[in-house]
């Protein structure tokens, strides 16, 4: 069994809908359809177009989107889609035929971004990697990521943390990052470029990385509501901003008698000199302000 699961998400457009699945469909492609014929080569955009109402359907990468003709309203008719599109794809459907074959012609572009943390870098690629963050420590822990355990290869790479498009690879002081940052980022970009496996498919089912943060979704209902805001304020104004910087940062706890949160931070947030004054500075009187009296005080864990 496949075990896919199909996540529904409005857009933008009142007329199309995506269908967000939990792992790739496609690899750095996209395609739209806008009939059954034109989808000779997707069986999976051809079932959809039995459906009356589908006027286009796109596939990328995680997500089929579907526009819709207007004898229907979205409300009506997305469970049904969404359950179709999860039955077809955990018995083994085939989304498009070949999708690979044209994969090593597409260039893949990397390029290396400093961080606030001296020891990290950020390589940034073209293609989506990831579903969902991933942290390595060691290359017992990166037995899921092939891509991982080749950096681990490289004596000086101390750690190693993927997310969305962009590897965040943490050194030891053996090596300055302008004797080793074209030889990482040329390495990466080659490996890409070959379509070499970054995470294995069944890396959400085994992955210990992400257990604590997968831990905290599962429980989400039936976290206090405090939690709840922290987790939602972190999300919507920290996160984006920790990314951009090659890190990650996760709600751990939260104790309403001495109003203390516990946040993980991970990649180039873990260990960096000025993590303290952002947590101080930044995170900290954020909840103080948005919370009132809720919180008092931030405590960083490294991941």
């Amino acid at each position: 069994m496949n075990n896919y699961n199909i996540e529904i998400k409005p857009t933008s457009n009142d007329s199309i809908v995506k269908f967000e699945a939990n792992r790739f469909l496609v690899e750095h492609e996209t395609f739209e359809f806008k009939n059954i014929e034109e989808a000779s080569k997707s069986p999976l955009a051809q079932q959809l177009f039995h459906l009356p109402f589908v006027k286009t359907v796109f596939i990328a990468q995680n997500f089929v989107a579907i526009e819709k003709f207007n004898i229907v309203e979205w409300n009506d008719v997305q469970n049904e889609v969404a359950t179709q599109i999860n039955e077809y794809l955990n018995d083994g459907g085939i989304v498009v035929n070949s999708a690979k074959d044209s994969n090593k012609n597409i260039p893949v572009t990397v390029y290396a971004e400093s961080t606030p943390n001296p020891k990290v870098m950020k390589f940034v690629s073209n293609r989506k990697l990831v579903l969902s963050v991933q942290e390595f420590k060691n290359i017992d822990e990166a037995s899921n990521s092939p891509l991982a355990q080749s950096l681990f290869h490289f004596p000086f790479v101390k750690e190693v943390f993927i997310d969305e498009n962009y590897i965040s690879v943490s050194k030891y002081d053996i090596a300055e990052w302008e004797e080793i940052t074209l030889e990482l980022r040329e390495f990466i970009r080659n490996y890409l470029q070959e379509g070499k496996t970054v995470l294995k498919e069944n890396v959400q089912e085994t992955a210990q990385p992400q257990q604590t943060e997968e831990k905290v979704s599962e429980n989400f209902d039936y976290l206090d509501d405090t939690s709840k805001q922290i987790i939602a304020i972190l999300d919507e104004y920290v996160k984006p901003a920790v990314a951009s910087d090659g890190g990650n940062i996760k709600f751990e706890s939260y104790n309403a008698e001495d109003k203390r949160v516990k946040v993980i931070l991970q990649g180039a947030c873990s260990g960096c000199p000025s993590s303290t004054f952002t947590l101080k500075n930044g995170i900290e009187n954020m909840l103080k302000e948005m919370l009132h009296d809720k919180v008092e005080t931030v405590e960083a864990i490294n991941g």
